[in-house]
């Protein structure tokens, strides 16, 4: 653990400088920022603040489901409970929580910019978040809306009693902020890198940030345009997705289904980016096949575009339709599985140090795998038949967005936290949270996919006796995974008082974010960097930075 340290005394502020974070105290000074960091921070109060509004609608449903009998909720509210889970931890948490907060601090400083190229649009792209999550609060107060987070006609168009025309209106100005945001990191990235900082000089974190990007803006506008419609719909009573009036459900489910898919992989490949960055750093060893990882980023975009309608094998699509979505969904599987494979080899004889970060990624990749495996499940008609439906589709589901998404996002949060804050945290309380989210998660989900292969459909608030034991056995994993994640709200907190200084590079990791004071001055860096080594190259790198211990 020794070489993990970093020679403090070199960094030293310039007389009269200041950092993001004391420049100007003021609360009109944070709301009518333009600073990237700040931004990044506001973003991550308000991520949070839905995160625990969306697993207080997951507790309540898990508590529900103790028991066989429907005795805590009606029928409707336990529609309203899981529709509202769905809503707030997809559209408000996880799309825009690793692009949004890491995403934003992080950026310009890997790439040696004082900002991103549009700071004005956003700040905006917070304020649409901002304004969507009222909607959705106020909705909530209200009554909620229960139509699951689909929205599937003709339910939602003609059929429902709750606020539909509401939710689906925020989740249409939430998806603005999403695609502000992707334009705004593809300019950066193109025309904002430092000198010497060529395409495959770039961390494997931005390359997976510029493939999320892609993926926001040509996926986010058809779902725009598909809530538009489903809204001009159930006001106008116009036939385009209802049969009763001369639609067609099943063109709402094409169109959702080409943008919800892709969006997997705006939750998922910021995560992989994330887990590349982490295992670097933590083995002290670049990333095995570096190009085959970067690439695979894109060859992840592309393909996500090509596998939607292997959500509709059962909704009435031709057999030829299914057969050639089952075949691209088995090989969009292709790019993950070098990915995995890349990381696995990285780690293979290197100097691993097992901190929070580290343990927390080595946690996503086991999570993941076991997602996409169950993934293939799906892919094959028949089997997909069975299960679809059942709690197999929600254990996979969560396996890719928690195990791997959420995962990856609170590795990153503890990895950068010095970075962002200047404080370190109790190592020894991260570890346990680590650890308990990893018990907790894998004894709430795993018992879902037996309850799903013996027929247990989903959204059901009462179900067979034979299923109580796997339902409790349930619940209880979701109470150690509760516990997990309050514990990194207390101590994170708490090291922003308590913390010991972390330095400008706790770690001894290489990338320009870690050559900058902790937390970073307002435009970043004092003189543009060069860059003059390959990503990784820890030796030249930590040569460049001035470092003496040997790596």
């Amino acid at each position: 653990m020794s070489s993990l340290t970093s020679n403090d005394a070199r960094f030293v502020e310039p007389e009269g400088a200041r950092n993001y974070i004391t420049h100007d105290y003021g609360a009109l000074s944070w709301l009518l920022t333009k600073d990237h960091k700040r931004i990044a921070i506001l973003y991550l109060i308000s991520i949070t603040a839905l995160f625990m509004l969306g697993g207080f609608f997951a507790v309540v449903m898990r508590i529900e489901l103790l028991t066989p009998e429907g005795d805590l909720l009606t029928s409707d509210t336990y529609n309203k409970f899981f529709t509202l889970h769905g809503i707030v931890m997809i559209f408000f948490f996880l799309i825009p929580s690793i692009p949004a907060v890491l995403g934003n601090f992080l950026l310009p400083l890997m790439l040696g910019a004082k900002d991103l190229a549009f700071p004005k649009i956003n700040l905006l792209s917070w304020y649409l978040y901002i304004i969507a999550a009222v909607m959705g609060l106020y909705i909530i107060i209200t009554g909620g809306v229960d139509t699951g987070w689909t929205f599937y006609t003709p339910f939602s168009t003609q059929y429902s009693n709750t606020h539909v025309f509401g939710v689906t209106f925020a989740a249409f100005i939430v998806g603005f902020s999403s695609i502000l945001t992707g334009l705004n990191f593809l300019v950066t990235i193109h025309r904002m890198r430092a000198p010497g900082l060529t395409w495959f000089r770039l961390p494997l974190f931005v390359w997976a940030m510029y493939a999320t990007s892609i993926v926001q803006l040509l996926a986010t506008p058809v779902l725009a345009i598909t809530l538009v419609m489903l809204m001009f719909e159930r006001v106008v009573h116009v036939g385009i997705f209802d049969p009763a009036l001369g639609g067609d459900p099943l063109l709402f489910q094409h169109m959702f289904w080409f943008y919800s898919h892709p969006a997997v992989y705006i939750m998922i490949l910021p995560a992989m980016g994330v887990a590349s960055e982490v295992v670097a750093a933590f083995t002290r060893k670049k990333i095995f096949g570096y190009s085959f990882v970067a690439y695979s980023s894109l060859a992840i975009a592309f393909l996500g575009f090509l596998v939607w309608a292997h959500h509709m094998f059962v909704a009435g699509i031709s057999v030829y339709s299914a057969m050639i979505f089952s075949f691209l969904s088995y090989f969009v599987a292709v790019p993950s599985a070098i990915k995995v494979f890349n990381w696995t080899a990285t780690l293979y004889r290197g100097s691993v140090a097992l901190l929070t970060p580290m343990l927390y990624i080595l946690g996503f990749i086991g999570l993941f795998t076991i997602g996409g495996v169950t993934g293939l499940f799906l892919a094959a008609i028949g089997l997909d038949v069975h299960v679809t439906d059942t709690y197999f589709v929600v254990a996979h589901f969560h396996y890719i967005m928690v195990g791997g998404a959420v995962m990856a996002y609170m590795a990153g949060l503890h990895y950068w936290w010095p970075k962002i804050t200047g404080r370190m945290y109790p190592e020894w309380w991260a570890r346990l949270a680590a650890l308990l989210i990893f018990a907790g998660f894998n004894l709430t989900f795993f018992p879902q996919f037996i309850l799903g292969y013996l027929g247990m459909p989903r959204r059901y608030h009462a179900y067979a006796p034979e299923f109580q034991v796997l339902n409790v056995m349930s619940t209880a994993g979701a109470s150690v995974l509760a516990v997990g994640y309050a514990l990194p709200l207390c101590y994170l907190i708490w090291s922003l008082w308590y913390g010991r200084p972390a330095g400008p590079n706790p770690w001894g990791a290489v990338g320009l974010e870690w050559t900058t004071s902790s937390p970073p001055p307002m435009e970043n860096f004092h003189e543009t960097p060069v860059v003059t080594w390959d990503a990784y190259d820890y030796p030249a790198m930590l040569k460049a930075m001035g470092e003496t211990q040997n790596v």
